[in-house]
């Protein structure tokens, strides 16, 4: 236990320990329980069934009287399971090459992007995104609304990791999982910002205080252990950004930056666009001051994925000083990512669109780029959650109304807020631009006929964008999760105007 700092011990401590889990239900024999107060749930009130169950001891913040198992009093118990989790498993971070992503927008494709180029470069690697973790040949979904898996299991992913081989791992880094420590205790050798845009301010409370929790990943850089593998260090930071002169600041290792601007270490030129993708030149030089200047072709849609195609291209070229041609296969053969700007097409004579975007800069960056891919029209289906950055919901309203010319809005997780109330709010910002409801804009509660009705409005060479679900597979109406699918919503609407065979449209409560 000597990776558990300012902690008190109530009983002896020569104990074996067979797990680590902040789940009571996941306890056996020999098992550390820690005990995590969360947002509905006290650990500490688990303790009994933990110690039933076969706990060999037992970790947690309060003060506790006769306990059956040896007890550790710790000052921060979330702290106390990124460390006790990673001591247990043999710290496997400082036995990888570590690469971490955050930001409000594009931490998935830029993962999926450091991935391809690692794969492609011959390296052995793993990476845990929110859509899914990837381990040698397994594949495991995670995209049931999970950020950062808790300190346990991401340890425990690190470690099959490197019994399976693995080298390099891909990981993002959410806020929640910088605030709640879930990422603690992980080296991490090369940090990448892709923005620190408008969300989570339900969580944070304030842009800075978010704006702090990302810089984590940042500042944990300067303190990161010595690894036999002796990897490059860096900072990959996005000069477009707001938060560029922050994060600059705050993090004392070397950087390297990336963006549009003339000043940027990396940066992009004479950027063509079209429905097939994106070409543009890279041109920069890396921590080394090595130059390169290559082209770039990448199937992804919407000029917004030439930051992540660059942030990308600085982890991998700016600081590890991979061969151009790596980079330039890996970009260019990475195929869409499961809900991000991904076309549904069964033969329909306009485009049809499933996106993630559920922040006002995510919307915004969504809606230029189908502005972008259509002389006609553009129809946008898309809410805001329910207890969630309440701010929001105006600000994707007004968004829209700038950027698309019809607009249905409907649910999207709307948990136990009214998802009446959440619609009237986003229909005010709406108004305030001018939309007219029924002519505009309209509300459609059940998000699959909104879908529906979306599809039917389009005419030859129009593009329908469902904004805000992407690669989810449910949706939140109470406090129960119904499957649904987005992409497979897209198709059952669009089979049902083209008049062929096609899945069913998924179920919600608010079907009539």
């Amino acid at each position: 236990m000597e990776s558990l700092p300012e902690k008190e011990y109530s009983a002896d401590l020569n104990i074996i320990i067979t797990g680590v889990t902040p789940d009571s239900r996941r306890v056996n024999t020999g098992v550390l329980f820690v005990a995590v107060k969360g947002g509905t749930n006290d650990g500490h009130d688990f303790i009994p069934d933990a110690i039933e169950r076969g706990a060999s001891a037992v970790i947690g913040t309060q003060v506790i009287q006769d306990c059956d198992v040896p007890y550790i009093r710790v000052s921060d118990s979330r702290l106390a399971l990124a460390n006790a989790s990673a001591a247990y498993h043999g710290f496997p971070s400082r036995k990888l090459v570590m690469i971490g992503i955050t930001g409000t927008d594009g931490k998935t494709t830029t993962a999926n992007l450091i991935f391809n180029i690692l794969q492609t470069a011959g390296f052995q690697t793993g990476m845990i995104s929110t859509v899914n973790a990837v381990i040698g040949e397994e594949t495991l979904d995670t995209g049931l609304h999970v950020t950062t898996p808790d300190a346990s299991e991401l340890h425990g992913y690190l470690a099959q990791m490197v019994e399976t081989g693995i080298t390099h791992v891909v990981l993002e880094a959410t806020s929640h999982g910088l605030a709640q420590h879930r990422l603690s205790a992980c080296d991490f050798d090369i940090a990448v910002v892709t923005n620190i845009a408008h969300e989570h301010l339900d969580y944070h409370g304030t842009y800075e205080e978010y704006r702090a929790t990302k810089a984590r990943l940042f500042t944990a850089l300067e303190h990161g252990y010595p690894k036999q593998i002796n990897p490059e260090r860096g900072a990959v930071l996005n000069m477009d950004d707001i938060s560029f002169q922050y994060l600059s600041s705050v993090t004392s290792s070397t950087q390297i930056t990336y963006g549009i601007k003339q000043d940027a270490d990396i940066k992009s030129l004479s950027v063509r666009e079209s429905i097939n993708g994106l070409d543009f030149i890279v041109d920069g030089h890396g921590i080394h001051h090595r130059s390169f200047r290559f082209p770039v072709f990448t199937p992804l849609i919407g000029r917004y994925n030439i930051s992540n195609c660059l942030a990308a291209i600085a982890a991998t070229k700016g600081i590890m000083d991979l061969p151009g041609d790596v980079i330039q296969k890996g970009i260019s053969t990475m195929a869409c990512v499961p809900g991000r700007m991904e076309r549904i097409k069964i033969g329909q004579e306009f485009i049809a669109i499933v996106d993630f975007a559920h922040t006002p800069n995510a919307l915004k960056n969504a809606l230029t780029a189908a502005r972008a891919l259509t002389a006609g029209k553009v129809i946008a289906v898309f809410g805001s959650a329910g207890l969630r950055d309440k701010a929001k919901r105006c600000l994707m309203a007004e968004i829209s109304a700038e950027l698309a010319d019809l607009i249905i809005l409907t649910a999207e997780d709307p948990r136990t807020e009214s998802l009446q109330f959440i619609l009237s709010e986003m229909a005010e910002g709406l108004k305030t631009k001018n939309g007219v409801e029924g002519d505009t804009f309209w509300r459609i509660p059940d998000r699959g006929e909104a879908i529906r009705f979306a599809v039917e409005l389009a005419e030859p060479g129009d593009l329908v964008i469902a904004c805000g679900k992407g690669h989810e597979q449910s949706m939140c109406f109470g406090e129960t999760e119904y499957a649904w699918d987005e992409r497979i919503a897209m198709t059952a609407a669009l089979s049902e105007r083209l008049g062929i065979p096609g899945p069913e449209m998924p179920f919600l409560p608010t079907h009539h």
